[in-house]
């Protein structure tokens, strides 16, 4: 049964592009209001504009929380906090601004040093707020600074204009920072969207695709052993064929006891081929009497894979257990040849042979557990059937 991702994992995984999108949207909001604000703290230094029981009150004010927030964001860490504390300390600052260069004598024909900071504070709403908040503080920064910087220079034609201007382009460039972060975080999410899908169907195919083997392998065993032990059991009639059923009845018991350990498909420490050979003879002699086996193995054989030795002695065990209940086992013989490329192994009768084309898609003695189970390998197996007997030839090529 394959475990459960834990639902906190499962959500950082899913939320991966959303995360990597934040991330770089906070460094780049912090570098830029860094050196606008760091622009803006060299001009409001020896700023004449705003009283001056006002003035230390307003830097405070302002640039605590914005040195802050930039923190935050280079740092990840209470970004939105700082980020929203920030925008409302620049608003704050707004509104505060008629009350601080109310009396003032300084000229007010220059900018002041908080216009450097409309923006950020639009950058730091875009941080911290939901977008319709963000939307209405793209429209209420600059508004809020019209009033306020008008409330100082007056109301004439030249002021009007500047004033007008100035806001302007404030809310067309607060406006660009909110579209461009609202497209790359929709983006970000319908990257992850997708990704989270494609698990999904991905974890959907796998788990179908494991059903289904092991539904396969389920009725492979049941073939092999059980039905198989059964169907021995009821045909036999001689003191060879009794040999036969009870060493497979043995081997259904065992398999079926193990079968939670996957015990019938083996290990996947490699065997020498001579160790297979012996494997084969064993198979082809448990219960049926003396089976000729012929073996032929090279000195350069080398070792061949648990699984494949696996399947071989298996596909021979069902290849031998055929010939015995269909053919009586007459001139049943076995022939095994390993080399340093190739294993093969020849089952071979003189029965009556069958028609292939009449086996039914239920059976599955030879589809199953002899030409699947070598497919499934990386091996082949052939069978051949005609009135002068059956000869199953089972292949495995070492890969290059």
């Amino acid at each position: 049964m394959p475990r459960r991702v834990p639902a906190e994992l499962s959500t950082a995984t899913e939320r991966f592009t959303q995360r990597r999108v934040e991330r770089i949207l906070s460094l780049v909001v912090a570098l830029g209001s860094g050196v606008l604000g760091a622009q803006s703290f060299l001009n409001a230094l020896g700023s004449t504009q705003e009283t001056l029981h006002w003035h230390a009150p307003l830097l405070i004010g302002v640039f605590v929380p914005l040195g802050l927030m930039v923190i935050a964001l280079a740092s990840g860490v209470l970004v939105r906090l700082a980020s929203g504390v920030c925008a409302v300390a620049i608003a704050a600052a707004l509104l505060c601004w008629p009350a601080a260069t109310s009396g003032s004598t300084s000229p007010a024909t220059s900018d002041p040093w908080i216009w450097y900071l409309l923006n950020v504070a639009t950058a730091a709403a875009a941080m911290a707020f939901p977008l319709a908040v963000q939307i209405g503080w793209v429209v209420f920064i600059p508004v809020l600074y019209t009033a306020s910087r008008l409330w100082q220079v007056g109301l004439d034609r030249a002021s009007v204009v500047e004033v007008v201007l100035d806001s302007s382009f404030a809310l067309i460039l607060g406006g660009v920072i909110v579209a461009l972060g609202w497209i790359l975080r929709s983006v970000a999410v319908g990257i992850d969207d997708a990704r989270r899908d494609a698990v999904r169907s991905y974890a959907a195919a796998a788990e179908a695709d494991a059903a289904e083997a092991e539904r396969v392998a389920v009725a492979a065993l049941m073939h092999d052993s059980v039905l198989a032990a059964l169907i021995a059991a009821e045909r036999a009639e001689t003191p060879r064929e009794d040999a036969l059923a009870v060493a497979m009845a043995r081997e259904a018991l065992t398999r079926l006891a193990n079968a939670e350990l996957d015990a019938g498909e083996g290990s996947d420490e490699s065997v020498a081929a001579t160790a297979l050979a012996r494997a084969v003879e064993n198979a082809a002699a448990t219960g049926a009497g003396r089976v000729p086996v012929t073996v032929a193995v090279e000195a350069d054989a080398g070792e061949i894979p648990g699984r494949v030795a696996r399947a071989i002695v298996l596909a021979t065990t069902q290849a031998v257990a055929n010939a015995i209940q269909h053919a009586g086992g007459r001139g049943l013989a076995v022939d095994v040849r390993a080399g340093r490329r190739t294993v093969a192994v020849r089952i071979a009768d003189r029965g009556a042979g069958f028609e292939p084309a009449a086996v039914g898609a239920d059976r599955l003695g030879i589809r199953g557990s002899i030409v699947a189970r070598m497919a499934a390998v990386g091996g082949r197996a052939r069978v051949a059937t005609g009135r002068q007997g059956t000869t199953v030839i089972l292949e495995w090529e070492r890969p290059r």
